[in-house]
This record gives structure tokens, sequence and C-alpha cells, in this order.
């Protein structure tokens, strides 16, 4: 069974920086792609950042510059170093794993930005 549990997230004020990690157990974890979601609140899921098992990244253009998602394979973990919050980044942020074309979830980890 898949387990994702994310860390990292809290409080902090424009401007700040966090760090967001998701260890994922099982033995998938290398050949998986892995992303990060985003929900505000009375908003849909969105896509923040993903990974490829290769190692190619994609951003949301609103955290383009700013945001940065890595993995270590070692390690089973995915991070999300975010740089330069601000207030509308605002959420619970998701951590995804994509094995054989099926989606896991993690349970989320609040980020609150404050201006």
């Amino acid at each position: 069974q898949v387990q994702l549990v994310e860390s990292g997230g809290g409080s902090v004020q424009a401007g700040g920086s966090l760090r967001l990690s998701c260890a994922a157990s099982g033995i998938f974890f290398s050949i998986s792609s892995m992303a990060w979601y985003r929900q505000a609140p009375g908003k849909q899921r969105e896509l923040v950042a993903g990974i490829t098992n290769s190692g190619s990244t994609n951003y949301a253009d609103s955290v383009k510059g700013r945001f940065t998602i890595s993995r270590d394979n070692a390690k089973n973990t995915v991070y999300l170093q975010m740089n330069s919050l601000q207030p509308e980044d605002t959420g619970v942020y998701y951590c995804q794993q994509g094995i054989f074309q099926v989606a896991h979830w993690g349970q989320g980890t609040q980020v609150t930005v404050s201006s």
C-alpha cells in the first residue's frame, strides 16, 4: 500500500520561504512521477509542480522562478522549495505519486502566507 506523508508546512510572512517534504513508502518511488498540488479555500485543487522519474520538471506559471521541485530517490522523498511566498500561495499542499497511471495522494500540509 502506498503512503505519502507531507511535512514542512507552516505560517510565514510574505517574502518568506518554506520547504515541503513528501516521504513515500513502497518500492515504486524511483519509477514514479511525483507532483505537488495545492488547494486554496473555495478553489479547486491545482497543479503546482511536477517531476518525472527522469527528473524533468514542470511548474504552474504562478510559481515559476520561485518554487523548485526536486527528488531524492535514495530517500523516497520529493521536495518543494518555496521562496518569495505570497498570500496567494496560501492553501493545503498535497503530494501526489503516479504509479502505473494511478494517482496516490498524501493527507496534505497547510501553508499560510500573511501579508
